[in-house]
């Protein structure tokens, strides 16, 4: 899907839609922009702007409706659009990715994960089968994921990468700490924990 939304706008909104999940009650009923920029620590005018992406409107006076603004951002964000992803690497890393359950709630199911370690292929980890490395071909033409996890050490990552590309995977979440390279048509996040964490400890 095409869209005009800036980034930093995009990766605004699930925390819009985990804050207003939060909420519950008759009282909770309707909620303004004011309130929400309140709760967190925004400006008004920039939540107000985000939102106007999803195309849901304010009431004068009362606000938004919440779960129909609630639903406005899980329609644009595709919560509801069963979207199956794999993971490459099941070391530490991986199996608490594996074991996470938040990915449920933006209608992602990892439906198998791969690791070239053969001890570990055959089992299972929070419900998630682990495979071979040899049986990936066999699993993209099974379930046609076209969402990515890598879990693997920097000196394979890009080799995994270039294999999911193959395989046809148009979005790949990084957590190996490289840069990777792909084609202009396969979105790549790259997420260094421990880079992240020196930044935040360099500022306390």
């Amino acid at each position: 899907m095409t869209r005009d939304i800036p980034e930093i706008s995009l990766q605004r909104l699930p925390v819009y839609l985990n804050y207003l999940r939060s909420l519950s009650g008759e009282e909770n009923k309707f909620i303004s922009s004011g309130a929400i920029a309140q709760a967190l620590g925004m400006g008004e005018v920039l939540v107000r702007k985000d939102l106007a992406y999803t195309s849901s409107a304010g009431r004068p006076k009362v606000g938004y409706v919440r779960t129909e603004l609630i639903a406005a951002l899980e329609d644009y964000l595709g919560c509801n659009e069963k979207k199956n992803a794999v993971l490459v690497g099941v070391g530490g890393l991986g199996r608490a990715l594996l074991s996470y359950g938040g990915f449920v709630n933006y209608g992602i199911d990892i439906v198998e994960a791969y690791d070239s370690d053969p001890l570990k292929a055959g089992t299972e980890i929070a419900g998630k089968k682990v495979c071979s490395a040899e049986e990936f071909e066999r699993g993209m033409a099974q379930y046609s994921p076209r969402l990515a996890i890598i879990a693997v050490p920097a000196r394979a990552a890009q080799g995994v990468c270039d294999m999911l590309v193959k395989a046809g995977i148009k979005g790949i979440l990084n957590f190996a700490p490289v840069q990777l390279k792909a084609p202009q048509n396969v979105t790549v996040r790259n997420i260094d924990v421990a880079a992240n964490l020196a930044v935040i400890g360099s500022m306390i």
